[in-house]
């Protein structure tokens, strides 16, 4: 990749910062359970991340392109790392839940930094094969981080897992602290975020919006068809133990597997970078991977279900590498926190009432036929997005030209 050091500790330090993600997360979840006793109390910590996203989105890209962005991640995974570390001495569910909150406020601010940061720190032509690496390792991370979850739950309790992941944000912070400012000098930091300002930065993501129409076309075809198969994901568990009649530890083996099939491809994606355009990574990979989703609930035994989970896995890496890198070559880097904090708010209330309408019909008819008819929906907005971006005039629209110099 060139001068390999930056972007290798840029992995590095998110990297880690995954795995320990996924290491509190089941233990969070059973902390929660051995307090309460109570799974609703559990399904609670899944609602406080898309509160804290509206609450903080509608203002925090504005924050994010007027601030330093290394400097800003640091921050955040201090905070981060410091609230973690507090969670084991709380007895309160509800202090918790408020310090989960401020968890995921803060980090509602880490990804759109750090696609700006990504964006301005690798050159252009490199940005396919390095999400395809930041794939590999959130796939590798996906993978290991609740096996060695359950390793520690089993020999020293969820306290100490919960402590490892405050120790992984403290970490990635200060990796990122090795890394340059790609920033430079902002003078407009100086200025005070305003409701006059918020409403003058949400339209120029609207003007941007409005001069961007295939970008905004490519946009909604592909977050259509991945929100579909995101409100799909909340019925896996229900449509595998209740139509395939499987077990718990078979769900686990399914899951586990499809985790491998995104790892394997993240890895495809990334030797293929320099010979595959990034149109068909994403057309094509988010096509297949609706039609993953399609045959996973057509399916009719564990051995069906797993091929279309790992089918689904590894398709979805490279539709996911593939509109990673079409933004960050689309959007402009002085509106990219707000266009991303605005997109991620935005799809977070799609996402929930797309479940809501998924779960509702699932009474009504056969979890199947719905989930199927859902699936043939992804397939089609998917087909739409293939070939709207195969189109040979758009194709100037996917070029991987080095304009960004490495900082």
């Amino acid at each position: 990749m060139g001068n390999w050091k930056n972007p290798f500790l840029l992995i590095s330090g998110i990297g880690i910062s995954y795995l320990g993600s996924w290491i509190y997360l089941i233990a969070i979840n059973l902390s929660v359970l051995n307090l309460t006793g109570s799974a609703a109390a559990v399904a609670g910590l899944y609602m406080i991340r898309p509160l804290a996203v509206l609450v903080t989105n509608t203002w925090s890209g504005s924050v994010i392109d007027r601030v330093n962005k290394r400097k800003l991640m640091i921050a955040v995974d201090i905070i981060r790392g410091v609230f973690v570390f507090s969670i084991p001495f709380l007895s309160s569910l509800w202090t918790i839940y408020l310090i989960v909150f401020f968890i995921n406020i803060a980090g509602s601010f880490f990804g759109p930094s750090s696609s700006v940061y990504i964006t301005k720190l690798i050159p252009s032509d490199k940005r396919k094969r390095f999400n395809s690496i930041m794939s590999m390792t959130s796939s590798g991370a996906f993978l290991t981080g609740p096996a060695i979850a359950g390793f520690l739950i089993m020999y020293a309790g969820t306290d100490v897992c919960i402590f490892i992941n405050a120790f992984t944000f403290i970490a990635c912070a200060f990796f990122i602290f090795l890394l340059p400012n790609v920033d430079g000098k902002l003078e407009q930091a100086r200025d005070p975020i305003k409701v006059k300002t918020l409403i003058a930065d949400w339209n120029a993501v609207i003007q941007f919006g409005k001069g961007a129409v295939f970008f905004i076309t490519v946009y909604l075809l592909f977050q259509t068809a991945m929100l579909i198969g995101f409100a799909l994901d909340s019925q896996e568990a229900t449509f595998i133990k209740q139509h395939l009649n499987l077990t718990d530890k078979d769900y686990g083996l399914i899951v586990s597997l499809t985790g491998l099939g995104s790892l394997a491809g993240a890895g495809a994606a990334a030797l293929a970078a320099n010979k595959l355009k990034l149109n068909f990574y994403i057309g094509a990979g988010m096509l297949l991977t609706s039609v993953g989703y399609l045959f996973f609930y057509s399916s009719y035994s564990f051995l069906t279900a797993t091929l279309s989970f790992i089918f689904l896995g590894f398709f979805m890496a490279f539709a996911n590498t593939g509109y990673a890198t079409f933004f960050q070559n689309n959007v402009p880097v002085e509106i990219m926190g707000r266009f991303g904090s605005v997109a991620e708010m935005i799809q977070g209330i799609i996402q929930i009432v797309l479940t809501l309408i998924l779960g509702l019909t699932a009474e009504w008819f056969t979890l199947q036929l719905v989930c199927q008819i859902f699936s043939a929906i992804s397939v089609l907005f998917a087909a739409i997005l293939f070939i709207t971006v195969i189109i040979p005039s758009k194709k100037h629209f996917f070029k991987e030209t080095t304009d960004i110099i490495s900082g």
